[in-house]
């Protein structure tokens, strides 16, 4: 896997962030991908109930999320310079915006869209980084 982060750290337009995995108990699946894969899994503070896995590479990562009806799968989360604009465009070509735009952080907002075969795919904006 490639490292396609810029030289300030930033995802680039369309790189895959991170994926949710939906489990119905947070310590069982945590030891399970940690012993599976040797994922590092945490709930940092700020983000408590929303435990984050990182990859021995340290660039995969993602989350661990409740279970539930319409969430069963993992979900990708893909790197946009603008929500409202990839939803429009998402809208244009024939998809449906199925979360509206949600406030992660004073720098960062999250959406999910559905393509054209009923795939949701997260799409997020902004940066890890708090300005200042």
């Amino acid at each position: 896997m490639n490292n396609t982060r810029g030289r300030d750290g930033a995802m680039a337009h369309g790189d895959i962030t991170h994926i949710e995995i939906p489990v119905r108990d947070f310590a069982t699946a945590a030891k399970f991908y940690s012993t599976l894969f040797g994922w590092q899994i945490a709930e940092i503070p700020g983000f408590e109930g929303y435990p984050m896995w990182q990859a021995p590479n340290k660039i995969s990562g993602g989350g661990l999320v409740p279970r539930g009806e319409g969430y069963s799968q993992p979900r990708s989360f893909v790197e946009v310079d603008s929500i409202d604009e990839t939803v429009s465009a998402a809208e244009a070509a024939g998809g449906t915006s199925v979360m509206a735009k949600a406030q992660i952080s004073d720098t960062s907002w999250w959406a999910v869209i559905e393509d054209l075969d009923g795939n949701a795919i997260g799409l997020y904006q902004g940066s890890s980084v708090t300005p200042g």
